[in-house]
């Protein structure tokens, strides 16, 4: 599916807009509830991830293709490994298979895990025979993704003695290790997070429960996007969101600012406003915490003609696709200098964007969305434009419901 987008004929605008339940909170409670069954959740991500993982967690033998979910493929690695009885073969797309899983497969493989690779070393798909786990103490890399950390902590309290996890170096994605710990205290669960050591203490039974998910705070940040670019005056409000949440990109409330972007936070809702154009030549980041939002703040800054150093940004190349070299490429079709290297990516300030320009999206949901807001500048085409089902369904419409031009090619 290929979208011409362009902007809407009234650039103040004043909305309101339901987004679906968190991907990442959704599929932390959707294994929890596996292990658990006593948990009941609500407000349930409607996105392609969470539709694979509740499929995949009903699976106990055989097959199992979670296509391009790279939080299932971590989770249910560590789901099935420690389910005795249940023999899968857990593979993926192509890109999937191109992903690395070594480090998990490791750590699972250390506490008695029977884990083989079917093609190759280090990569899906990957061959499991779930066992009882009996041993305890493993420990991890420090810098790699936060997936890994909260696979290993989400079936930890189901384990007969419980996880005791160490860190090696320097602590990266905190605030995800934070939302699993946060969750499993939801449903009981004793846990510590001091220094480089994290323990998780076993439980036998959950008392009933229910898990309420928040909305993603990933795909409000295309929202924050959008306030950005309009005009002074815009307001957009948007369900269903905490002012003490649990997801990592809720510092884009603080980021935006920058940006000329007020949120006030209501009963359940925040309410995004444009509130001044007194914005900095150049905006410095370190997103190590929030690599979500790295393709979002750079197309604002895109728009806005302002310069940015991001940062922190070590875990973009093994996403979707390489979100650095991807960015690089599609910023620079509007005229951009950009430099990006192992972990950053520099933006210059450019005053006149080329129009026109057909955006690829690397079977990349967040490439997709973060280009949609800059149709308030120029018109723009995106490619596979359907890719967004991966995390956010409903964006185009909702994007048509703020006013924007939105017709299928």
């Amino acid at each position: 599916m290929r979208l011409q987008l362009s902007a809407p004929s009234n650039k103040n605008i004043q909305k309101a807009i339901q987004i679906t339940g968190s991907k990442s909170e959704t599929n932390r409670s959707l294994l929890l509830q596996a292990l658990f069954p006593n948990i009941k959740i609500e407000n349930v991500s409607n996105s392609d991830d969470g539709e694979v993982m509740q499929k995949g967690l009903l699976i106990s033998e055989g097959e199992v293709d979670i296509h391009h979910a790279g939080t299932a493929m971590r989770f249910l690695t560590a789901y099935f490994a420690s389910q005795a009885g249940k023999e899968v073969v857990l593979t993926g797309s192509s890109r999937m298979q191109e992903r690395p899983i070594q480090v998990l497969v490791e750590a699972l493989q250390a506490l008695g895990a029977d884990i083989q690779y079917v093609k190759n070393e280090g990569y899906p798909p990957i061959k499991i025979s779930g066992k009882k786990l009996e041993q305890s103490k493993v420990s991890l890399p420090a810098n790699i993704s936060s997936q890994y950390i909260s696979a290993l902590l989400l079936i930890a309290p189901s384990l007969k003695n419980g996880l005791e996890l160490e860190l090696v170096g320097k602590i990266t994605s905190v605030p995800y290790i934070k939302m699993t710990l946060g969750l499993l205290g939801q449903i009981g669960v004793a846990t510590s997070f001091e220094g480089n050591k994290i323990t998780v203490q076993p439980v036998e039974n959950i008392e009933e429960t229910t898990l309420v998910v928040e909305s993603d705070w990933s795909s409000a940040s295309y929202f924050y996007s959008i306030v950005a670019l309009c005009e002074t005056g815009t307001k957009v409000q948007l369900s269903s969101y905490k002012q003490n949440s649990l997801q990592g990109d809720s510092v884009l409330s603080n980021i935006y600012q920058d940006f000329g972007v007020e949120t006030q936070f209501g009963e359940n809702t925040i309410v995004l406003s444009k509130t001044n154009d007194n914005l900095p030549n150049i905006v410095n980041y370190d997103l190590s915490n929030a690599p979500d939002i790295a393709q979002t703040i750079a197309v604002t800054c895109l728009g806005l003609g302002l310069g940015c150093h991001l940062t922190g940004l070590h875990t973009l190349p093994i996403k979707e696709t390489d979100r650095l070299a991807a960015l690089q490429t599609e910023l620079s079709k509007f005229g951009a200098k950009v430099d990006i290297d192992a972990e950053s990516l520099i933006l210059q300030p450019l005053s006149t964007l080329n129009t026109g320009v057909a955006i690829d999206t690397y079977n990349d949901h967040r490439m997709a969305m973060a280009f949609g807001p800059l149709a308030l500048k120029v018109d723009l085409v995106v490619n596979d434009a359907g890719v967004v089902s991966k995390s956010y369904p409903d964006y185009w419409n909702d994007l048509k419901t703020l006013g924007f031009g939105i017709q299928e090619m």
